[in-house]
């Protein structure tokens, strides 16, 4: 889904404010170098983002956003987050305009009050996502997630491995960020490790549903899901010189613990070794063959 605000058109130049640009560098002050900018005139890139050899007349890869005083600047830095991106950042400040999140650039990043559901809190992160305000050009972060993801019908099929950002519980499960596109739920009763907001993680496609959001699991479906389980458990065995102490009449919680899955899956996949004769289960534990 595009926003009016992802379209970046601040000028028609080479530079565009939220997105890198190689700038040639025309001339020197005692506080930095002046970039060509293009439609967006002569762009500063401060003596502390210098890089140590350069010279006139040549280009210089750069990120650029506006300073406090709302001046196109450039830095040599990459930011935590992008226009168009999704990301988990802690808030360092409030003041009387929003909450100011730390982006890895020295101007932090605003989070205004009309974008916040609730009040931000200092110390703590939350999942936003960043984007060019088309009437201030300036780049500010929101967290109003919904309106920012794509609800028209994925392309996604049963089993595709995609990238999840998880943002949010419900009484049903984790809500996740799919590919940085899709929103889709991680239902509670299928999740056996402890997940939490701002978490990056691979996940599989179980289901798509007719309004578009994603039904998702941290397995993948069916015999993959099996037979990659087989795999772990015969490399721990091996790294354990043929033994394990772990078997099919332990304790769930001890099962999840060792591999973060659930009991019956561990038996699926033990059961599938031990009838292609891979290894041999007894009462205390597993023996490879």
């Amino acid at each position: 889904m595009i926003d009016a605000a992802d379209d970046f058109t601040e000028g028609s130049g080479m530079a565009l404010i939220g997105e890198r640009a190689k700038l040639t560098a025309l001339r020197e002050q005692s506080f930095g170098i002046f970039l060509d900018g293009g439609d967006l005139g002569e762009i500063l890139l401060p003596r502390r983002e210098m890089p140590r050899k350069w010279q006139l007349g040549e280009e210089i890869d750069v990120f650029l956003y506006r300073d406090s005083e709302d001046r196109p600047v450039a830095t040599l830095k990459e930011p935590l987050v992008k226009p168009g991106e999704f990301a988990y950042l802690e808030v360092v400040a409030i003041t009387n305009v929003g909450a100011f999140l730390n982006w890895g650039l020295p101007k932090d990043l605003l989070v205004p009050f009309r974008e916040q559901k609730d009040r931000l809190e200092i110390g703590r992160s939350y999942v936003v996502r960043c984007y060019v305000d088309e009437e201030t050009g300036r780049i500010v972060a929101s967290r109003r997630l919904p309106r920012y993801l794509d609800q028209t019908p994925p392309p996604y099929r049963e089993g595709d491995a995609v990238d999840l950002l998880l943002y949010g519980k419900t009484e049903l499960g984790y809500k996740a960020i799919v590919n940085g596109q899709h929103t889709g739920l991680l239902f509670a009763n299928q999740v056996f490790r402890r997940l939490r907001a701002g978490e990056r993680t691979k996940g599989y496609v179980v289901t798509v549903r007719d309004d578009g959001k994603l039904d998702l699991s941290l397995e993948p479906p069916g015999r993959e899901r099996i037979s990659e389980l087989e795999t772990r458990i015969l490399e721990e065995i091996r790294s354990r010189g043929g033994w394990w102490a772990l078997s099919d009449v332990a304790p769930a919680a001890e099962i999840h613990a060792a591999l973060g899955v659930s009991k019956r899956a561990f038996k699926e996949a033990s059961g599938a070794l031990f009838r292609k004769r891979v290894i041999r289960i007894e009462p205390d534990g597993m023996r490879l063959l």
